[in-house]
């Protein structure tokens, strides 16, 4: 059992927190080094795409699972061997030569993250019993997670313009080596194994069907745009069609007859659920996808340097974190308009982001209107989650936030791959002079259109019941 004296559960919290550290550090460390990269490995801009969406893609396809297997085989355990794979797949990173040998191991890091992070939740609950000190301890979470941003950003624009003995975007992969390595130690001394329940069921042909299905549907969203679209492209996202309807099958016949789903399908029978995933696609498509054309056009549109392009978003983490925080209270409140006025925000930074991100535009400038993204979007990602399980019963709400967070995951893939293709593609349209002005613009408009959707499906959703203030916040800054 876990060691539940005071002091060792703070510093066992401390070792937990490790996990969404890395995890979260990864996700925004890349985006400043993608023009590294890109010359690195002599990428294409779907393959860099791939880079993103592919850590992504392993770690949704696994998540369920993932946190399945804590329960299975004891969280300690599986807490170790996740970390030690992402810190081994993240050197693999940093070694690779190619792009597919750089995509092949994004994905098994991914992959790695989502037998990691799910642990760290789930000890969370085990090790703080007390309500007091287990808000406190998730707020800590959630602080990490901001915390993780910030450290991304800064950290990957100061590695990439490093020049050592080795190139400086190999180093955003090995930084996590020296942190995985003490994180390892860390586990093995102040972590104690929980009680394993045997009674759970692995269900990894579901998770090997879903996994094939976001790979037929992510590969050919990436390269199929580049390579004009050929037979097999199409081939692969019409089998992608076939294979999700397949899983779907899959699942509602394990449910039937007990056998041990990945997913209980009776939650898509919620209409309200089903909405609100529907405003989770469309919010992380758009998010994860400024996210990478912000910081491609800030510097190869602008001229920023990797490291001023990271200081640029310092302030849209900031602001992230104060209005989630003041977020927390309103929503009692005011319910679902919190989020609606977060996206209010969004809009106005984007127009506003469309007429001023000129090459004429101050650094200040830029800051500023990215914050002010950051301070509308902490009004609305946090609580996602809540709007989509207000009306999930609670026997259903763990393997809710399960598919929640799978669908998270491939929502943010899907922008890199989408959104992220409409920009690429404006880009290639003027050949040896790309025109990353307007591919901004036109990927923002789209955006644009995501948060359209997003307003709408909220509107449809209900008026919350009156709650107390929000527990968790998904990794997403």
């Amino acid at each position: 059992m876990i060691n539940t004296a005071k002091h060792n559960r703070w510093k066992a919290l401390s070792v937990v927190l490790t996990a969404p550290l890395l995890y979260v550090i990864d996700i925004f460390i890349i985006n400043m080094a993608i023009p590294g990269i890109k010359k690195g490995v002599h990428a294409t801009d779907g393959e860099v795409q791939l880079v993103i969406a592919g850590y992504l893609l392993g770690s949704a396809a696994f998540l369920i699972t993932g946190g399945r297997a804590g329960d299975y085989l004891g969280r300690k355990k599986v807490f170790f061997w996740g970390m030690f794979f992402f810190t081994l797949t993240s050197c693999l990173c940093g070694l690779s030569q190619t792009a597919l040998e750089l995509n092949i191991t994004r994905f098994f890091q991914g992959l790695s993250s989502a037998f990691m992070v799910p642990q760290s939740i789930a000890l969370i609950q085990v090790l703080f019993t007390d309500e007091r000190e287990r808000a406190k301890a998730i707020g800590w979470y959630g602080i990490t997670l901001s915390i993780a941003a910030i450290i991304g950003q800064i950290l990957g624009g100061y590695l990439v313009d490093t020049h050592f003995v080795i190139a400086g975007w190999r180093l955003i992969f090995f930084i996590n080596l020296p942190v995985g390595l003490a994180a390892l130690w860390a586990i093995h001394h102040y972590l104690e194994e929980t009680p394993k329940d045997t009674a759970q069921r692995f269900d990894y042909q579901g998770a090997l069907i879903l996994t094939t299905g976001l790979i037929c549907l992510i590969w050919p969203l990436t390269k199929g745009r580049e390579l004009g679209w050929p037979w097999w492209s199409i081939g692969l996202l019409l089998s992608s069609l076939f294979i999700f309807a397949y899983f779907i099958r899959d699942q509602q016949t394990k449910v039937l007859l007990q056998k041990g789903s990945l997913i209980d399908t009776a939650l898509f029978k919620i209409r309200e659920f089903n909405i609100g995933l529907l405003a989770v696609l469309f919010h992380f498509m758009m998010h994860t996808a400024y996210l990478l054309m912000s910081a491609i056009y800030l510097q190869n549109g602008l001229g920023f340097s990797a490291l001023d392009c990271g200081l640029a978003f310092i302030l849209h983490a900031i602001l992230f974190m104060i209005s989630s925080m003041m977020a927390a209270k309103l929503i009692v409140k005011y319910g679902k308009w919190v989020l609606q006025a977060g996206l209010l925000i969004i809009l106005a930074a984007f127009l506003l982001q469309i007429r001023l991100f000129r090459p004429a535009v101050s650094p200040l400038c830029v800051t500023l209107l990215i914050g002010i993204y950051g301070l509308g979007n902490g009004l609305v990602l946090p609580f996602l989650l809540n709007i989509a399980l207000k009306s999930v019963p609670v026997k259903f709400a763990g393997v809710a936030a399960g598919v929640f967070s799978t669908f998270q995951q491939t929502a943010s893939a899907l922008g890199i791959s989408i959104l992220g293709g409409v920009f690429y593609y404006v880009v290639s349209l003027h050949g040896s002079s790309p025109n990353y002005l307007i591919a901004f613009d036109t990927g923002v408009a789209v955006s644009i259109i995501c948060l359209v959707i997003v307003a709408v499906m909220l509107w449809m959703l209900p008026e919350a019941n009156k709650q107390s203030a929000m527990e968790l916040h998904p990794d997403g800054i």
